[in-house]
């Protein structure tokens, strides 16, 4: 549409200047880095007007991307349905229960982002704490903890409503959604395998008693409408991707407030006023809710903006450094995201951050003779990874209060095992994809 990107710069101004004010100080030091990096921009280069309306349209993209998806949040939370799914997952017996939450916190991820955790976590907590003994409604917590968290950052791997893979397909060129979905699925099953794995095998130690056997909480017909209402989003992402062209995070964008305003109707149905219900609603959504996360959404628009500035910045200068990545070996252009982005999530850069940052300088996947899918799939495993290790992100700030102990315990000590065989698993399985996708 003609004139949208001009629109969108100055859409993301005017919300950047009110927001400010009110932002915490970590906000407003991202602000400034970002404004100091258009100040470099307008001194050392002739077409910085384009850069910074490119910075300024990524911005917005993220923004658009996460209001989006919020819309999904209020009618689930007014469903309950989904608080039975929920119950019926967390109230799972042992030898079940690592599996069922994970799963459960990879499917809620779909539609609820951070809100799988908060919703979950909390029913975990609340199952743990009726266990009279401490010591081991601790070790319970943990655990569930643990299989929620690891199945919320599964989902990064593949789900084309996660960040990392609508943000990682729009930065590698010819990336699609649909080509790299398969692949980057099978790195979910990996990931999660290992979780279950390492969960069966270590165990914390626990010298009590045999802890009595409960039956779960409903059955598993409850879990119908979740997997109802994700059948519909995948396959209407899916078909209308392929059939449009569209790269998904504009099917998304599009098709994810329909899905949420569609919920929310049947949902008022038996309310004596459905149409009174649904704009309430509404009204509420766009007035209350979504102003709530204006903190979260600086922090993602100005993610986008130092990322975007940054590479556009950085890349003729390592072009007359004479670096040229392209000649390196492929193996390491590939590996490195893997292990990088987890790195510097341990430094406080959010994963939008890096990826924004440090993708666009990668070698384009057509030059080194690989298909775009395994820069993809690199990237998104290494985008996980820094979801359950790194003490700054929302993962691992959740479940560390959840948890009763602190996100860095969390990211480096309850993690570490895990990160280290999954980093290294997923090493193996990008190198194949690399090996096997078509260039």
């Amino acid at each position: 549409m003609p004139g949208s990107p001009i629109l969108a710069a100055i859409g993301v101004c005017a919300f950047l200047v009110l927001a400010f004010p009110g932002a915490t100080w970590s906000r407003r030091m991202f602000v400034c880095i970002g404004a100091g990096l258009a100040v470099i921009a307008i001194f050392t280069r002739g077409d910085w007007q384009d850069l910074i309306r490119a910075a300024l349209g990524q911005g917005a993209f993220i923004a658009t991307f996460f209001v989006a998806l919020a819309t999904l949040r209020s009618p689930a939370a007014l469903s309950p349905a989904i608080l039975r799914c929920g119950e019926y997952l967390a109230s799972q017996p042992p030898g079940r229960r690592y599996m069922a939450l994970n799963a459960g916190g990879h499917l809620f991820a779909l539609i609820l982002n951070y809100g799988s955790i908060q919703l979950l976590g909390g029913l975990t907590e609340s199952i743990a704490g009726r266990e009279p003994n401490k010591e081991l409604g601790e070790i319970r917590n943990r655990r569930m903890l643990l299989a929620v968290q690891r199945g919320f950052c599964a989902s990064l791997l593949w789900s084309p409503l996660a960040f990392a893979m609508a943000i990682t397909t729009a930065i590698v060129p010819g990336a699609t959604w649909s080509a790299a979905a398969l692949f980057a699925l099978g790195n979910a099953v990996v990931f999660s395998v290992i979780g279950w794995a390492l969960d069966t095998i270590v165990k914390p130690k626990y010298s009590g008693p045999r802890p009595e056997r409960r039956d779960p909480d409903g059955t598993i017909r409850d879990l119908k409408p979740l997997i109802l209402l994700l059948t519909i989003i995948f396959s209407g992402v899916g078909i209308i991707e392929l059939a449009t062209g569209l790269k998904v995070v504009t099917v998304v964008m599009v098709f994810i407030p329909l899905i949420a305003l569609g919920w929310l109707m049947i949902e008022a149905k038996e309310s004596e006023r459905p149409g009174a219900q649904v704009r309430a609603e509404v009204e509420r959504m766009a007035f209350v809710e979504i102003p709530s996360y204006r903190s979260e959404i600086v922090l993602l628009i100005m993610a986008g903006i130092i990322g975007s500035l940054g590479a556009s910045l950085a890349v003729p200068l390592l072009q007359r450094s004479g670096l040229d990545l392209s000649t390196l070996p492929i193996w390491l252009i590939i590996a490195a995201p893997v292990w990088l982005i987890p790195l510097f999530g341990q430094i406080g850069m959010n994963p939008i951050l890096s990826v924004s940052l440090f993708a666009p300088i990668l070698p384009n996947p057509e030059v080194i003779g690989v298909s775009p899918v395994a820069v993809v799939c690199a990237i998104t495993a290494g985008w996980s990874l820094a979801g359950i290790t790194s003490p700054f992100t929302a993962t691992t700030m959740l479940v560390g209060r959840l948890g009763h102990t602190t996100a860095f315990r969390v990211g480096a000590f309850w993690n570490r095992a895990f990160f280290l065989v999954a980093a290294s698993a997923l090493t193996v399985t990008a190198l194949l994809i690399a090996e096997i996708a078509p260039a």
